[in-house]
């Protein structure tokens, strides 16, 4: 059975390129940082939720922001090696002006530390920040790097490029 996340990846093309992307939180990843950061994105079914809902709800879900109200275009599935597909919606984020000390993060909650029998609460991303596509690519957990190249090639076909 194939697991599907969605998720959007708002860029802006002033004062340069950038994408904005998020750090993953928990222990695990807290002194990760190449290939720890993920486009704001979580999982849902197909068959009760469209993806671009899904999208949505989970940048709301992950950052306590809203996303912005821009137009929104399909970027691409993405798969990863375990097989999960992520579908990746952009929009301009020129006008996003939410910043760490806006965000209320959402949590999850795991047993910590192993084996210990407690349970602890920890953010789903610790940061979120925007990002050259360079530096975002790095960043990026390897499933969803090619979503960066996906983006510059679609910018690239803008009028004016």
């Amino acid at each position: 059975m194939v697991v599907w996340s969605a998720g959007l990846l708002l860029y802006r093309l002033t004062p340069e390129p950038q994408v904005f992307i998020a750090h993953m939180g928990g222990p695990f990843w807290a002194k990760k940082d190449a290939g720890a950061w993920s486009i704001p994105k979580g999982e849902f079914d197909p068959e009760s939720e469209g993806a671009l809902d899904a999208a949505r709800r989970e940048f709301r879900e992950e950052l306590g922001v809203e996303p912005p109200e821009v137009e929104w275009a399909e970027l691409g599935t993405f798969a990863y090696s375990s097989g999960k597909k992520v579908v990746v919606f952009v929009g301009d984020g020129a006008g996003f002006t939410a910043s760490g000390d806006n965000f209320t993060f959402g949590e999850f909650e795991m047993a910590w530390p192993p084996r210990s029998g407690r349970t602890a609460s920890f953010p789903e991303v610790d940061r979120a920040e925007w990002m050259a596509p360079d530096a975002a690519r790095e960043a990026l957990v390897k499933g969803q790097r090619p979503a960066i190249d996906a983006l510059e090639a679609a910018l690239a076909e803008l009028p004016g490029s």
